[in-house]
């Protein structure tokens, strides 16, 4: 609760700081610095009545003492003055109130800036705005946590010395940047869906911020379809949430969900959504991504999934955007389609890339169940519960294999 609180937050209060202050690298640790101060001091006291504003003032204090730190005797004080609110002033003004949604879409924009890499500008920003912490991003990218840390500081570096200002950018320059700002919030919102460790599968904070932030970039560049595509993914995805645990935290796998569950009002917007930005023009990868979703939304039980369309949509999603994960994903409708063996075969080409990643494991597991392969199934399922850090999965991984003997 007070997780989701603080991220949540965190890139409100950042996006206040930068606006008003510059200097991007400083307001970010300072505001680090004040998310640490209230985890430490809000379980005790209890979250202030309005947890913006201190978060707010204490970010704003830590950024006067570094620069006190930093200078001489005589500018800092001429600095701490200007800065400083007197006691009687708000914390925060009524533009720092009403304009969290453009400050948001800003500090987004910010952190994607042509000045950095595209490796870095993912990083960035799931850091500042996303609020996933450094473990966490590097576990999304894949890499050790120091390396992750290290690509974010020199980020932070390239920012300012790029001399960036922290306002949306112009249109052609907003249409450069926009293919990392989506896959930003892909990233986040798949963190969120399915986390990459802890004992928790979803977090709830997670998606929701990365639906929130999608709506606010859909009225900020309604013509672009792909926004509208990777919305309509988010929400037909995220529909089935509640459906994907029972009630004692074990997962429960698509085939096996109870569908009276999935919110109906969400696919009906998802659904609805796509309709609007499918066939305008070429579909992107998150139209057909959202595509996909639909099918198995529109389906009232799993027997009556359409594959044949699903494994089509897919053939076409990897001629537009290869990858290994979109190949695995494909496998297991060719499997639905033309059976397990030809899955299996696509598999071993996947290897190399995703050897340390347990869905590669449990896919096979699933794939030589399907098969009637019991003990390799046993074998692939122990192997993918070794190298998963999501509790939730391994002990789902776990039952499964000891199901097969």
């Amino acid at each position: 609760m007070l997780e989701g609180l603080l991220r949540t937050l965190a890139p409100q209060v950042l996006g206040v700081l930068v606006r008003r202050h510059g200097q991007f690298a400083e307001c970010e640790d300072a505001v680090q610095e004040a998310l640490l101060e209230a985890a430490l001091q809000w379980p005790d006291s209890g979250v202030p009545d309005n947890p913006r504003a201190w978060l707010l003032t204490v970010a704003t204090r830590r950024l006067v003492d570094h620069w006190r730190s930093e200078s001489s005797r005589q500018e800092r004080e001429k600095r701490a003055a200007a800065l400083e609110p007197p006691p009687s002033e708000a914390p925060y003004s009524t533009r720092d109130t009403g304009g969290f949604a453009e400050d948001t879409l800003a500090l987004l924009f910010l952190c994607c800036h042509p000045a950095l890499s595209a490796p870095s500008q993912l990083a960035l920003t799931l850091r500042a705005v996303g609020g996933l912490t450094t473990a966490e991003i590097a576990s999304a990218f894949l890499v050790p946590e120091a390396t992750m840390g290290q690509r974010i500081s020199r980020a932070k570096q390239s920012i300012r010395k790029a001399g960036a200002h922290f306002e949306l950018p112009e249109a052609g320059e907003r249409k450069a940047r926009l293919g990392v700002v989506l896959h930003v919030l892909y990233l986040i919102f798949n963190e969120g869906y399915a986390a990459s460790s802890g004992p928790s599968m979803q977090r709830e904070e997670l998606t929701r911020e990365a639906i929130r932030l999608a709506r606010l970039l859909r009225r900020l560049v309604p013509a672009e379809h792909e926004v509208g595509g990777l919305l309509a993914l988010m929400l037909l995805t995220d529909a089935r949430r509640r459906a994907r645990s029972l009630p004692d935290g074990v997962l429960v796998p698509l085939a096996e969900q109870d569908r009276r569950l999935w919110d109906s009002a969400q696919i009906a917007e998802g659904l609805e959504l796509l309709s609007s930005v499918l066939g305008v023009g070429h579909p992107g990868p998150y139209q057909l991504q959202a595509a996909i979703a639909a099918v198995h939304a529109e389906a009232t039980t799993a027997d009556q999934t359409d594959w044949p369309q699903i494994l089509a949509l897919y053939t076409v999603l990897e001629a537009m955007a290869p990858s290994p994960v979109v190949t695995l994903n494909r496998t297991v409708a060719v499997a639905m389609v033309d059976g397990p063996q030809a899955a299996l075969e696509l598999l071993d080409g996947l290897e190399a890339e995703l050897k340390d990643w347990h869905r590669l494991d449990a896919v096979r597991g699933h794939l030589l169940e399907m098969s009637g392969d019991r003990m390799r199934a046993r074998e692939c399922f122990l192997g993918a519960a070794k190298k998963t850090k999501s509790l939730q999965e391994r002990q789902y991984l776990l039952v499964k294999a000891a199901s097969l003997g």
